[in-house]
Formats: C-alpha cells, sequence, structure tokens
C-alpha cells in the first residue's frame, strides 16, 4: 500500500514510480507502430511520431497533479478476493462498495485509469481529433506499458516486504536503460478486442505472475555481485532479459490493438492530411500541435523538422489577420523541437499560429483564455 503522508513524500514517490522509465517507454509506443493494420498507415509518420515522443508525458504530470500517481499502478495483492481467488471486480463502482473510495484509490486505479484513456482516444477518433488522439494514445501506451510492469502490479511494489529495497528502480530503470539496446522484438499484428475491460485485467493477472520473477532475479544478481555493479546487472538481465523483452512486446501488441479497436469502434475514420501537420517531405517542417490548448498565458508550439538547416518562421495572428508576435524565425536542426510562448499583452480570444518554411504554410487556430 503506497500510503502518502505529505506533498515531500508524494513527490519522492512520483519520481520513483517510473514505470520502464523514459527508454523503455517510448520503446512500447514506438514499437507499437509496426503492430498497425494496413489500413492505418495513414497514421505514419506524423500521428506516431506524436504518441512515441509524449510516451512519458504520464510520468511527468506527476508533480503537478496530485491524482495522477495512482493511474499508473494497482496493488492488486491488497484485495483479500484477489489473495483467495485471483480475481477482483473489473467493476470500479463494485469495489467502491465493497471496499471504500479510499482503499481503492490507495491500492492505485490503473485498470481503470486505461480504460478512461482508451475511451477517450475513441472518442477523438470519432470527432475527427487527430492532435488529441495521439496525445491520449500516448497516455495509453503509458498505462499499458505500466500494466506489463510486475512491480507496478504488487504491494511489494519495491521489495520492501521481501528485504529488496529499490529493486524497482533497479530493474525497470538502471536495467533496462544498460540493456536497451538489447530490447528488440519482431512486430506483432493488431487484432480487434471485443471486450476492452476484459482484455485489460486478463494481462494483468498474467504479468502480476512475474513479480516473483523479479524478485528472484533480483536474489540471484545479488550472488554474483554487490547491488549496483556491473556483475549485479549483467546477472539481473541474465535471469530477467527474456520474460521483460516479453513484456515489452506483450505491451506494444496491446497498444497496437486497442488503437485499431477505437478505430473500429469510431467507424473506422479517416485522417485528412491537414489533421496533423502537412505531410512531411524532405525540406518541409510540420508544426505538430498546440500544448495545451485553450491557452492560459503560456503554452509549447511543436515543430517537427525533417532535415537539417532549414528556415522556420512562427509567428502569431489575430482573427482578423494582424500579426501579433513574432515566435521564432531562424534555422532550425533535424528533430522535433518544442517551442514555449508566452502570451503578452494580447486580449483573451482565438488566434492563428503560422508556421513558413519555402513554400509552405501551416496554420493552427488556439484559444487565448482569460
Amino acid at each position: 500500500m503506497k500510503k502518502i503522508l505529505s506533498p515531500v513524500p508524494l513527490i519522492l514517490l512520483c519520481l520513483f514510480l517510473s514505470s520502464w522509465g523514459s527508454v523503455g517507454h517510448k520503446k512500447i509506443n514506438q514499437n507499437m507502430a509496426a503492430c498497425l493494420p494496413a489500413r492505418m498507415s495513414f497514421l505514419k509518420p506524423s500521428w506516431t511520431t506524436v504518441v512515441t515522443n509524449n510516451a512519458s508525458e504520464a510520468d511527468n504530470r506527476k508533480s503537478q497533479d496530485p491524482l495522477e500517481a495512482p493511474r499508473h499502478y494497482i496493488d492488486i495483492d491488497n484485495y483479500p478476493e484477489f489473495v483467495l481467488s485471483g480475481f477482483i471486480a473489473q467493476v470500479y463502482d463494485t469495489n467502491v462498495a465493497r471496499h471504500g473510495h479510499s482503499f481503492v484509490t490507495e491500492q492505485g486505479i490503473l485498470p481503470w485509469a486505461t480504460i478512461a484513456t482508451f475511451d477517450s482516444v475513441r472518442e477523438c477518433f470519432k470527432r475527427g481529433d487527430w492532435n488529441k488522439s495521439a496525445l491520449f494514445a500516448a497516455d495509453l501506451g503509458h498505462y499499458i506499458g505500466d500494466g506489463h510492469m510486475p512491480l507496478h502490479i504488487t504491494r511489494n511494489y519495491d521489495g520492501q516486504y521481501s528485504g529488496q529495497s529499490g529493486v524497482h528502480s533497479r530493474y525497470e530503470s538502471t536495467m533496462v536503460g544498460r540493456y536497451a539496446a538489447q530490447i528488440v522484438y519482431p512486430a506483432d499484428s493488431a487484432v480487434f478486442i471485443p471486450d476492452i475491460t476484459a482484455f485489460i485485467f486478463n494481462y494483468l493477472y498474467t504479468d502480476y505472475k512475474y513479480v516473483d520473477s523479479v524478485l528472484l532475479a533480483d536474489t540471484y544478481a545479488r550472488t554474483a555481485g554487490s547491488v549496483g555493479t556491473d556483475a549485479y546487472y549483467q546477472s539481473l538481465w541474465l535471469k530477467s532479459g527474456n520474460f521483460t523483452i516479453l513484456m515489452m512486446r506483450n505491451a506494444s501488441d496491446a497498444l497496437a490493438s486497442l488503437i485499431y479497436t477505437a478505430w473500429v469502434q469510431a467507424g473506422s475514420p479517416r485522417m485528412y492530411p491537414n489533421a496533423i501537420g502537412e505531410p512531411v517531405s524532405p525540406d518541409q517542417p510540420a508544426l505538430l500541435m498546440v500544448f495545451p490548448n485553450p491557452v492560459r498565458q503560456t503554452t509549447t508550439f511543436r515543430v517537427f523538422v525533417p532535415d537539417n538547416n532549414l528556415s522556420v518562421n512562427l509567428s502569431i495572428y489575430d482573427s482578423n489577420g494582424g500579426l501579433r508576435d513574432s515566435v521564432i524565425s531562424e534555422r532550425l536542426s533535424e528533430g522535433d523541437h518544442k517551442i514555449k510562448w508566452t502570451a503578452r499583452n494580447l486580449e483573451p480570444g482565438v488566434y492563428f499560429c503560422v508556421l513558413k518554411s519555402g513554400s509552405q504554410t501551416i496554420t493552427r487556430k488556439f484559444i487565448l483564455a482569460p
């Protein structure tokens, strides 16, 4: 049970519970793209790039949003019925009625956060909001990744009940970071999931079975070398590498299948080229998003530049076409750029950010809130 007594422990716990680390989460979301069916190839590369680049945004929100942390875990073995039968009620309200709201929240709400995020992806698909669907899909991938990390599904999340304190970060972050180049797996084909809730709970039950495997691997590694040494991590990887790769592969497959299912349930809509930036060509950039939107004083423009040394001009115009601010006018290197902008001396209303490079002009509307 993760009891938080003050804001300081909350911050420490948020930093601590970052399943798979940024490397692992990015790999899971990135490999999802290869699993998507050919019917969804229009999502590549713009949409899938956003999903990949935002794989850890859910972790980043923990320090600012006190409601975020419980979405990343479930201490499922604190439920008496799970200890007896290996299952808990799939309906959130049923668990609250049985155990109380405080108990359910303290154990974590990972499965229900995953279900809610899936619903958000589907609803964004329905209304053609491709920008937000990509952000929700990135969060969906993060929660799925958490659900495929055994130490996010147990009360003994840091080995504190087995004399193995610190195993959480040693396994999911340090080891995965050291052996990231060896975490390679083939793509599976996404399938339609008829029962979303059952699917999510089933993989949680399956991955819970690896809790003891992680702890046994840690015990074995301790016999090879002191905790934190090269010998320790080599032995930890030797004993856990195979099932770690399998769980990450299953996470990528689950993400692709849930995205595919959300798209089918939404009516299989098509994404038009200007829904998430213009099609990327070798010599043109694409403005991916304005986030957050509506804007309250400060926002971030995300620009993907497909080649080095491209001239990029980003300006702000009001609804009457008047130039109100010049954000940047310079040459940018290849890659994804986050450009922060603060509204100064602008009244609330509708504005447009306009990205120009060569013959290409891309416009995105945003709202400046009071």
